[in-house]
């Protein structure tokens, strides 16, 4: 389930807002999003996997807060990174 270290290097270059960015909304929302998607999909073929589900639903929430946190701050942020990122918002 952890993201190998290219993948999440290559996650932080495409969400950068700057050289060395790793902390920014934008990252941490794209970091956690991968993570949820992989989630999902050991949730589809492992029903009973409760544990890892609450995982899931614990990423979901932070997602969700670091959310509202960019909407509030910059509506024109949040709405390019929720098209870039596909999510249904």
């Amino acid at each position: 389930m952890a993201l190998s270290k290219e993948v999440k290097d290559q996650i932080v270059k495409d969400y950068a807002t700057h050289e060395g960015d790793t902390g920014s909304p934008e990252v941490q929302i794209a970091l956690l999003t991968h993570d949820i998607n992989s989630l999902n999909d050991h949730i589809k073929s492992h029903k009973k996997d409760y544990h890892s589900y609450r995982g899931l639903m614990k990423k979901i929430g932070h997602r969700r807060n670091l959310l509202a946190y960019l909407r509030n701050k910059d509506v024109a942020r949040y709405r390019e990174l929720i098209s870039r990122l596909e999510l249904r918002r």
